[in-house]
Order: structure tokens, then C-alpha cells, then sequence
């Protein structure tokens, strides 16, 4: 019978699942127990919320993009009293609107946000807010699934209770598999909940029973080796040429992409006005007035299906190119070669570009 390197492999120790998350937990410089869920971040996402959240919680839901929309409908599924902080996607939420908030409602005690949202490329200043979170005493979750690896994120430094992160984005890694730091805080706040999620997929407290309060000896359950082992890899080759030189890299794409952009014209801008609020993982852009972005997307694709390039979703389909510079794309070619096919379908459609002057300045803002 022919075999596959993927295929007959021996099953993953307790041990050696611990020793990946022991090096999760060093990436993420804290000392919090960390577990490693057996799917995608959503998983991780979800059970937090769920674990923490019930109906004496009243939650500060900060919006600043869709995901945010997405753990407020959570938060009011397990029937916490939810106040939403909008900000405009084309922003960032500011320590100061946090403040304010808690002045309006002292009784805040949980504060959920996401720290970079690679659908709409913005980034949230998460020292600053987490300063004022932990001034308040209000438990904080975060969403960094798209932000780790592109950007620093440090759970115990900036008084984060839950710390989601995934690897697929800027660690260029598995999606099948993420994790979240958990703070002593948290677990209480979980133990305490009669609605926390128990003996389901979705459980962290069973995570901490049988795993992390037995010694981490004995898995729960299989785990999905596979992604276990990617992950490993994808830990690996960050250490290996460290993880300051991952996120300089990003920043690097993200600098030339929006230097490259403003250059070539044709009407085409940064979709985040301020470049100190927009993300390293992926920058996006606002197509000119009468264009459709979803078009020229896929007159871009049509040229080269392997670009990183996204047309916005829902109704920013219309407005919203994304360039996913992250991972294997965080590179001057993959950010070269975004900003000519973009040109090329600009010129298409009759507007007036300037591609070498887009291609030097994207050249030049590599830093």
C-alpha cells in the first residue's frame, strides 16, 4: 500500500503538545497558561466570550470593524448587557473614548476588542487602552488573530485577561488550529459562571481540568495532529530569524504599499486616513469614485490569481480593495506586483496612473 509523508504518523504526545504550547506562550512573552484549540480562531473567539460573558456582565463592545459586530451579538446571546463603542472603520478607537465610556458606565466589566482588523486595515492602541482597562478593573479580551506576528502583541505587559491569536495571517502558518492566554482573573471569572460552556467543543474550563490542572499529562482529546505540527514549524522559522524581523517586514509592506498607492493616482487612496492607525497585516484601499472594486479586483486576478489582493466584504465590495500583504506576501515583490496590477486595471477603465512613480515610491517607503 503507497504511503504519504502526512499519512501513518505517530500520534502526538502530551508532551510534545505542551512543549508547542510552552513555545506559543514565548512568543507572546507571557507567563499566562495558554491552550491550543483544535480549530480555527473563531473556536478560541467564541468559547472565551461564552466562558466569561453572562447575564450579570455588563460588556464594553469597542466596534471598529466587523468582527467587533460579531462578539457583541455573542456577548448578547449569553445575555450580557452590551454597550457598543462604533468608531468609523476608516479609524481607530482611542484610550480616551475608552475613559469616557467607563465614566458614562462605571459598571463596565468587560471590555471586548479587536486589535487589528485586516477587513477593514485599521489598528487599535491596545498599551493605552489596556492602561485604562486595568485602571477600571474591567477584564479585557482581545482579538489578535490578524495583529500577531505583524505587529507586537503582549497580554501580560498590557493587562490582557484573554489573548486570541491564530496563525494563518502574519505567521504565515495553520489555519486549523489558535490559541488563547488566559489570565488567573479570567479562569475565575469562568469558574464562576454558571453559563460557561461545560463537557462542549467550545469549553475552556475543560481545557483547564483535564488538561492544564493534571500536569498537562493526558489530552482531553486527539488532537488534530496535522495542524499541531504546522504550527510547530510556523513557531520555528519565527524564532529562527526572530520575531522583531517579522514584524519589521510587515510594517516594511505596509509602509510601501500605502507609499505606492498615494503614487499612483487614478483616484485610488488609503482606506484608513491616518497612517498611524493603519494595520501592518494588510492594507486596504478606496477605489475612485465610479469604480467598482470587486471589478477591478478581478481584472488584477485575472492577470495573476496568486496576488494578495481581496475586494472588501459585504457592502464594501464596492468601495474596498484589500491588500493582503501578510505571511509568504510580505514582500517588496508581492507589493511591486499588487501595485502594477492594480494600475494595469485602473488604465483599463480609462483613468490616468503613474506606475513608475508608484513602484518607486512603494521602492522607496520599504523601510
Amino acid at each position: 500500500m503507497s504511503t504519504h509523508p502526512f499519512l501513518g504518523l505517530a500520534p502526538l504526545s502530551a508532551a510534545h503538545f505542551a512543549s508547542i504550547e510552552d513555545r506559543v506562550a514565548r512568543l507572546l512573552l507571557t507567563t499566562q497558561d495558554v491552550v491550543i484549540m483544535q480549530g480555527e480562531a473563531l473556536l478560541p473567539l467564541e468559547g472565551a466570550i461564552r466562558a466569561a460573558a453572562g447575564p450579570g456582565t455588563t460588556a464594553l463592545n469597542v466596534v471598529t470593524g466587523p468582527y467587533g459586530q460579531t462578539f457583541g451579538d455573542w456577548l448578547r446571546d449569553c445575555g450580557a448587557t452590551v454597550i457598543d463603542l462604533a468608531v468609523p472603520f476608516h479609524t481607530a478607537v482611542t484610550a480616551g473614548q475608552i475613559r469616557e465610556a467607563f465614566a458614562a458606565h462605571p459598571e463596565i466589566d468587560f471590555v471586548s476588542l479587536v486589535h487589528a482588523e485586516a477587513a477593514t486595515g485599521n489598528t487599535n492602541p491596545v498599551a493605552e487602552i489596556g492602561e485604562a482597562v486595568r485602571a477600571h478593573g474591567a477584564l479585557f479580551y482581545l482579538d489578535a488573530v490578524a495583529s500577531i506576528g505583524a505587529e507586537p502583541v503582549l497580554p501580560d505587559a498590557w493587562g490582557v485577561d484573554l489573548c486570541v491569536i491564530g496563525a494563518q495571517k502574519a505567521m504565515g502558518g495553520p489555519a486549523g488550529v489558535s490559541a488563547v492566554s488566559v489570565s488567573e482573573r479570567a479562569w475565575a471569572r469562568m469558574a464562576a459562571n454558571p453559563r460557561a460552556p461545560r463537557r462542549s467543543y467550545l469549553s475552556l474550563l475543560d481545557w483547564k481540568q483535564r488538561w492544564i490542572d493534571g500536569g498537562r499529562t493526558a489530552l482531553p482529546h486527539a488532537p488534530a495532529q496535522l495542524e499541531m505540527l504546522a504550527l510547530q514549524a510556523c513557531v520555528e522559522r519565527i524564532e529562527a530569524v526572530g520575531l522583531e524581523t517579522v514584524t519589521a517586514r510587515h510594517a516594511a509592506a505596509a509602509a510601501a504599499t500605502r507609499a505606492g498607492a498615494l503614487a499612483l493616482g487614478g483616484g485610488l487612496e488609503p482606506y484608513v486616513h491616518d497612517a498611524a492607525q493603519a494595520a501592518p497585516v494588510a492594507t486596504t484601499l478606496r477605489v475612485p469614485s465610479g469604480a467598482v472594486a470587486s471589478e477591478l479586483v478581478a481584472r488584477a486576478l485575472a492577470v495573476d490569481p496568486a496576488l494578495p489582493l481581496a475586494a472588501g466584504g459585504g457592502a464594501l465590495a464596492k468601495e474596498m480593495i484589500r491588500v493582503n500583504h501578510y505571511g509568504p506576501d510580505a514582500t517588496r515583490g508581492a507589493v511591486r506586483a499588487s501595485l502594477t496590477a492594480l494600475g494595469t486595471a485602473l488604465a483599463e477603465q480609462g483613468l490616468s496612473v503613474d506606475l513608475r512613480g508608484a513602484l518607486r515610491a512603494a521602492d522607496h517607503g520599504w523601510r
